[in-house]
């Protein structure tokens, strides 16, 4: 018994093929769509939670410096400084030290991003698999 497949014009076999191929990008297409959604949805929820946390932090810690410069200012008074000079002295300090640590920790973020998988996975096995299914019926 002869195939089916065997008595359909060719015509007819590459429209079909082609019909195959436009519906098997557009589902691409679709998971493409869905996949950068569902990883955009996770970065902005992480970044709204980091914002409010670092709003908060940036108070906590303008307290905590002040606090720190007026203790080292009163160092400084008790090891014989004028206090105009102590309290310039602690600020500058305080600040240097405090800039150095926010260059390190920005630096670490900044990687921390780079290094961040945002990659289409699925997507792109997925496309991967479904151009050498085609090449395989060609």
């Amino acid at each position: 018994m002869a195939n089916p497949s065997e008595n359909t014009p060719l015509a007819e076999l590459i429209g079909g093929l082609l019909r195959d191929v436009t519906t098997l990008l557009r589902k691409e297409i679709d998971l493409a769509k869905t996949e950068a959604s569902e990883k955009l949805s996770a970065a902005l929820s992480g970044v709204e939670v980091l914002l409010i946390g670092m709003v908060l932090a940036i108070g906590a810690i303008g307290v905590l410096l002040s606090a720190i410069v007026s203790g080292v200012a009163a160092l400084l008074v008790a090891q014989g400084f004028g206090q105009p000079e102590a309290t310039a002295l602690a600020s500058v300090t305080v600040s240097l030290v405090i800039g150095i640590i926010a260059w390190i920790m920005i630096r670490r973020g900044i990687a921390a991003f780079r290094r961040g998988n945002l990659a289409l996975d699925r997507t792109t096995t997925s496309l991967r698999r479904d151009v050498q299914t085609v090449k395989d019926k060609l």
